[in-house]
């Protein structure tokens, strides 16, 4: 992974994601948001519009704060229903806990606690339904998830839309309410400051994103998603892929209840470790140690043609969530992880601008214009 030429960092729009045009539709639909925010002040209600452009919205109601977010799996259901018919082995309670995991993990990055999550199942035909050993398993991977997580699941909907959704696939998403615990500030960004540690706690491997990149790997390889990974021991590609999300929410709830100055919180998916400069704080985010990276992650980019910078902005690259907090706090944070049985690291530190990210270990620097979120207005 070390040349550095713009086709080997075009391999995930070749899977049919393409940053780019997703960042700029958001902008747009962020800006379009904003005309609304007045709209909540005759509900006795407040826009907290700051948190335009971050994981999750935030708006406050007489003396609480909330926290709510939509969100989606992608394309990792395809990968179960592919799986499945090729090996017989169900992998749907994995991709069900990785919707929830999609979900509560962003909303935690503002500091509200999930409440409810509300399902999304989309087939392309009621007829998904009958197969009854799949949908039991689903279900009870959307249990697990929200039991993990520490809270109901409140409902949701299940439209059937031939033509839109294939047949044999489901599109998983859903919704997520939250509160922010009382003498708790919502986590925006606005203490973020030069000096914090950034902390960086492990990923399972693929998690909810990637999993196009996946799709595109498997159809190049003659043994498909039976292939053989180095590393995974007796795990075939199929497996890693599906290897379920790690719930972030009971690490979150910790933090926040031990009073840990927690400054900032981003979720690691889209964008890789771009997403480490997701605040609009003019700031460097500099890292001197990056966890191993797990073995399927490593063979998606080697299989794909990616070099390092491209690897390292799609992928997690085995860091699922970075919690930034008060300099000198970072092995709190990691002690914490560790007792919930994470692996955790105090990776770097923010520095003084300009916005970007430097990873060390791998000689790689993002730049600002890299990952724009945030409203244009």
């Amino acid at each position: 992974m070390t040349d550095s030429s713009p086709d080997k960092r075009n391999t995930y729009r070749e899977a049919g994601v393409d940053y780019a045009a997703l960042d700029a539709g958001k902008r747009l639909a962020l800006d379009k948001a904003l005309s609304t925010s007045s709209l909540m002040e005759a509900m006795g209600g407040v826009a907290l519009d700051r948190s335009r452009g971050e994981p999750a919205f935030v708006f406050g109601y007489r003396d609480e704060k909330f926290g709510i977010v939509m969100e989606g799996l992608g394309t990792k259901s395809i990968v179960a229903q592919d799986y499945l018919a090729e090996t017989g082995r169900d992998h749907f309670d994995a991709v069900a806990y990785d919707a929830v995991g999609a979900i509560v993990n962003d909303l935690i990055c503002v500091g509200a606690l999930p409440m409810v999550v509300n399902a999304y199942f989309a087939s392309g035909s009621g007829d998904w339904y009958l197969d009854k050993p799949r949908y039991a398993s689903l279900l009870e991977g959307w249990r697990k998830a929200c039991a993990d997580a520490g809270c109901v699941w409140g409902g949701g909907e299940s439209p059937s839309l031939p033509g839109l959704v294939s047949a044999e696939y489901i599109e998983l998403a859903g919704c997520a309410f939250g509160v922010i615990p009382p003498g708790v500030e919502p986590i925006l960004g606005q203490r973020l400051e030069p000096g914090d540690d950034i902390v960086l706690v492990a990923s399972s491997g693929l998690h909810a994103n990637g999993a196009s990149l996946a799709r595109h790997v498997a159809a190049r390889l003659s043994e498909g998603w039976r292939t053989s990974v180095p590393g995974a021991g007796d795990r075939d590609f199929g497996e890693e892929v599906l290897t379920a999300s790690i719930s972030y929410v009971p690490l979150v709830r910790r933090l926040l209840g031990d009073g840990v100055p927690v400054s900032y919180i981003s979720h690691i998916t889209g964008h890789g470790l771009l997403k480490l400069m997701r605040p609009s704080a003019d700031c460097t985010y500099r890292l001197r140690e990056l966890p191993p990276v797990p073995p399927v992650l490593s063979f998606m980019a080697e299989h794909s043609g990616m070099d390092a910078h491209s690897a390292y902005s799609t992928l997690n690259m085995g860091a699922g969530l970075a919690v930034y907090c008060a300099s000198g706090r970072g092995e709190e944070v990691v002690n914490t992880a560790q007792r919930l049985g994470l692996d955790a690291i105090v990776a770097g530190k923010v520095e003084a601008g300009p916005r970007r990210v430097v990873l060390e270990p791998v000689g790689i620097e993002f730049e600002s214009d890299e990952l724009r979120l945030a409203p244009t207005s």
